[in-house]
C-alpha cells in the first residue's frame, strides 16, 4: 500500500512512525510532512492544505491507496469527501460529520437531542446577550468560539469579569475571525479531564487506551491555555468501568445519532471528557487524533494501524481484532520560549540522537531544516515520548531524553503525568 498523510506536526510524525511498522505499508508520503517525518515518508512540498484539488491529483499521481487526514481544518474543508469521489480511500469523517468539531453549536446540539451528558449551554449571536447571559450566571463559567480556533478558543473564566472580557474578544475583538461569530457559553463542570479516543467505521466503535492532556503552560496547571504540553496513557482515572460508561453513554448514541441525522462519522472521534461526580460528561468532540495524545496512545497499540484504518475506510472494523501493550507512556512537548504567545524561530536543535539512543521517541511538530541543521519552527516544538512498564518508570525514562536535547529558550513543564502519580502514591 502507498499512503498519504496529511498534516505536518507531532500527531502526523506518529501516525507516520505508527504506519511504516505495518508490512503492508509499502510508501508513506506526507504533505508537507517536517523534518522528523522524513526518516519514514517522502516529504512533498509546495501542496497548501487548504487546496484540496492539488492533493487529490497529487494522490491519483501518486498511485495512493488509503489517505490519512490528520488536522481538522482539512476535514472541515471537505478533503475526505474529495478523495473518495475519486475513488480513494480516507482515514478520516467526511465534511458534514467533521460538524461535530467544526461547529461546537452544532455538537452541543446533538448531545441534547440524542441525551449525551455534557455541561448546560447556550449559545448567542450576539455580544449584548452573551454579556447579560453572563453575569446572570455568575463565575466560573466557560466561554467557548463555535468555530476552530487550533485549541485556544475556550475560556475557563474565574471572575465574571474576564468572562466578559472573553465574550468581547471572542465576538467584537475578532480574536479568532469568523470562529467567533457565535459563542457558546457553558457551566464549569468539576473533575478530571481525559481523553477517549476511538476508531469507528460509523457502525462498529473500537475505544483507544484513555489518555490525560495537560493543557495549562506551566507546572501546577497555571498560566494559559495551549495546544497541549504533555500526555500520559493511560489514565488512571479512566478505570475499565468508567471507560465503558463512556462508551455506552457517550460514543454509541454521538455515532448513531450522527448516521440518524445522515452524517455517517468514520475515522477517529475523539471525546474530550470530565469525570465529574455523576460520572464521565462531554467537554468537547473532536474528529481527528489528538494532539499531542497520539505520542502516547499509538505507541502501546500492538495492532497494524494500515489494516485497522482501512477496515474503518471500508465498513469492515468488526472484523480487526485490535491489542494493546500492557505498558504505560508518556510525552513532555518541548516548546519555544514565549508559548503560548509569540516565540522566536530558527533556533538549532542538539541533541536529538542522544535523546533517541537514551530510549526515547522524539516525534517533531514545530521543526524546519536549514543549511543542513534541524532548527524550531513552531510553539511546540518537539514531543519527546517513552514506554515502560508504568506510569512512574515511562516520566523518569521520558524526561532523561529530555535533557539530552537543548535549543535556545526551550520550555516544557516538569510535572506531566502528576495526577496519575499522586494517585499512584495514594
Amino acid at each position: 500500500m502507498n499512503i498519504l498523510v496529511i498534516g505536518g506536526g507531532g500527531r502526523e510524525h506518529t501516525l507516520a512512525w505508527k504506519l511504516a511498522q505495518s508490512p503492508r505499508v509499502e510508501q508513506i508520503f506526507a504533505i508537507p510532512g517536517n523534518p522528523g517525518m522524513a526518516k519514514v515518508a517522502q516529504c512533498v512540498e509546495g501542496i497548501s492544505l487548504d487546496n484540496n484539488e492539488m492533493i487529490v491529483a497529487f494522490a491519483q499521481q501518486a498511485a495512493i491507496d488509503m489517505a490519512v487526514v490528520g488536522p481538522e481544518a482539512p476535514l472541515t474543508r471537505g478533503l475526505v469527501d474529495a478523495l473518495e469521489e475519486v475513488g480513494i480511500p480516507a482515514f478520516g469523517p467526511s465534511q458534514a460529520a467533521a460538524e461535530l468539531e467544526g461547529s461546537k453549536s452544532f455538537a452541543k446540539a446533538m448531545m441534547e437531542k440524542y441525551h449525551i451528558p455534557t455541561a448546560r449551554f447556550k449559545v448567542f449571536t450576539k455580544a449584548e446577550e452573551a454579556r447579560d447571559y453572563v453575569k446572570e450566571q455568575g463565575a466560573p463559567i466557560v466561554i467557548k468560539a463555535d468555530g476552530l480556533a487550533a485549541g485556544k478558543g475556550v475560556v475557563v473564566a474565574q471572575t465574571v469579569e474576564e468572562a466578559i472580557s472573553a465574550v468581547n474578544n471572542i465576538m467584537e475583538g475578532n480574536s479568532f475571525g469568523n470562529a467567533g461569530s457565535r459563542v457558546v457559553i457553558e457551566e464549569c463542570m468539576v473533575g478530571e479531564e481525559a481523553s477517549l479516543l476511538a476508531f469507528t467505521d460509523g457502525e462498529t466503535i473500537v475505544p483507544m487506551i484513555s489518555s490525560q492532556d495537560h493543557k495549562r503552560a506551566y507546572d501546577g496547571d497555571k498560566g494559559p491555555n495551549t495546544g497541549g504540553m504533555g500526555t500520559y496513557a493511560p489514565a488512571p482515572v479512566m478505570t475499565p468501568d468508567m471507560v465503558e460508561i463512556a462508551v455506552e453513554k457517550v460514543l454509541k448514541p454521538i455515532i448513531a445519532g450522527m448516521k440518524a441525522e445522515g452524517r455517517p462519522y468514520k475515522g477517529c472521534l475523539y471525546a474530550g471528557l470530565m469525570i465529574t461526580a455523576e460520572g464521565p460528561k462531554v467537554v468537547e468532540f473532536n474528529a481527528r487524533f489528538g494532539d499531542p495524545e497520539t505520542q502516547v496512545v499509538l505507541p502501546l497499540l500492538k495492532s497494524d494501524l494500515a489494516e485497522i484504518m482501512l477496515a474503518c475506510c471500508e465498513g469492515k472494523l468488526d472484523q480487526q481484532e485490535i491489542q494493546w501493550s500492557d505498558g504505560a507512556a508518556v510525552c513532555v512537548v518541548l516548546a519555544s520560549g514565549g508559548y503560548p504567545g509569540s516565540y522566536m524561530k530558527g533556533a538549532p536543535i542538539h541533541g536529538l540522537e542522544e535523546a533517541e539512543a537514551a530510549g526515547t521517541m522524539v516525534f517533531h511538530a514545530g521543526t524546519a531544516e536549514k543549511d543542513g541543521k534541524i532548527v524550531t519552527s513552531g510553539g511546540r516544538v518537539l514531543g519527546v515520548v517513552a514506554e515502560a512498564e508504568n506510569i512512574k518508570a515511562a516520566v523518569d525514562k521520558a524526561y532523561a531524553g529530555v535533557e539530552k536535547i537543548h535549543f535556545q529558550g526551550v520550555q516544557y513543564r516538569k510535572d506531566i503525568a502528576h495526577r496519575a502519580l499522586e494517585r499512584m502514591q495514594g
